[in-house]
């Protein structure tokens, strides 16, 4: 191994703290090997009030500080002799590494708040406040296709360049015009002609074109001017619908599938199941023999900090079972094996003959 003269350069003053060391996972260094110029992208996005995150195209990830047990130089050849001698940039006592992380969208329901947009609101929007698509862009930290994704689960149309959540109840009808149309046109809904079910809900029922694509857009798949409907994502917003005026006072369990099957009528009625809406109720039992009830409990109402998550679902209930906690906790981990972290962390386990259940660490009072 050769030997190196080492100094101190004249610009280590104003090279101090002017260097940081970045620790790669294996996937971004194969993105920047592999991008060339114009495709690698790689962007640290957040307010001066948050914690930085760096975002690729498909994901996001937590830049966090690691305190080295060993300080590292930063040194630069010798220009006059760049075999023998190096001179000192800098010293680092810590080094950054990257952690994937849920994309930081609940920002957006804050922002986007008193914008709803909804039925007849065509008026009202030279004085509405505003929020543009590509302001979000740059300011939620989220990549941009966990960004496009958001904006389709959280049901936020781009009119005119600004964001505008729909209002659900406008929504619902809209989805509802939508399944009736394509009994009444005899179309299939496998392969649905857009323009023929956005001319007809324009011209009998004035719904801007840009809102029902849209619409359409967000509940399957359109290629080539055709619409193949995801039955399951449209069911349950529909169900979502009816049990969301059900938050303080429960409906019954059949009441309520025979409201649900009703809105979505006969040709989808098969198709309704409690199952598409987990996450977003709670089921009570009283008493044996007594009929169950639904309450509207939204995982998307918990606050997004798991410590103040697991609070709020243990207050509400003080024991879960695990296939019915994990659907509240989808939204603040990125993976299973993150959620089951989450758990070890918050709750403690317990097993009995009907299943495995999950019971606060500390005692909370109601």
């Amino acid at each position: 191994m050769s030997e190196l003269d080492l100094r101190l350069s004249t610009a280590t003053a104003q090279d101090t703290g002017s260097f940081r060391l970045l620790e790669l996972l294996p996937e971004l260094c194969q993105i920047i090997e592999s991008a060339s110029e114009k495709t690698a992208s790689l962007f640290i996005k957040g307010h001066p009030t948050e914690d930085a995150v760096l975002c690729t195209l498909e994901k996001t990830y937590a830049v966090r500080s690691v305190v080295l047990s060993n300080t590292m130089l930063v040194v630069t050849p010798s220009r006059s002799d760049p075999d023998g001698t190096v001179h000192i940039r800098d010293q680092l006592h810590e080094i950054l590494e990257l952690v994937p992380v849920v994309p930081k969208l609940h920002k957006l329901s804050i922002l986007l708040r008193d914008m709803e947009y909804d039925e007849g609101d065509e008026d009202k929007q030279a004085t509405m406040p505003k929020y543009s698509y590509e302001q979000a862009r740059s300011e939620i930290q989220a990549s941009e296709a966990e960004f496009a994704r958001g904006l389709k689960q959280r049901r936020i149309l781009v009119l005119e360049g600004q964001l505008r959540p729909i209002a659900p109840a406008h929504l619902s009808t809209i989805l509802e015009l939508l399944l009736n149309y394509l009994i009444s046109l005899s179309l299939s809904h496998q392969a649905a002609p857009i323009e023929e079910l956005v001319s007809v809900l324009a011209d009998e029922h004035e719904i801007p074109r840009a809102v029902s694509k849209q619409v359409i857009s967000w509940f399957g798949d359109v290629r080539e001017g055709l619409w193949k409907m995801d039955v399951d994502a449209v069911i349950r917003e529909l169900g979502v619908g009816i049990l969301r005026h059900h938050r303080h006072n429960p409906i019954s369990e059949n009441e309520f599938l025979k409201k649900w099957k009703n809105v979505v009528g006969d040709t989808f009625e098969s198709s309704v199941k409690l199952s598409l809406l987990s996450g977003d109720y709670l089921r009570n039992l009283s008493s044996i023999g007594e009929e169950a009830t639904l309450t509207y409990f939204p995982s998307s109402a918990l606050p997004v900090d798991p410590a103040a998550r697991f609070v709020e679902l243990f207050l509400t209930r003080q024991r879960w079972r695990h296939e019915e906690i994990e659907h509240f906790l989808l939204d603040i981990a990125v993976n299973s094996k993150e959620r089951d972290k989450l758990l070890l962390k918050h709750a403690r386990a317990l097993t009995d003959t009907e299943g495995v259940w999950y019971t606060a660490r500390v005692s909370y009072n109601n």
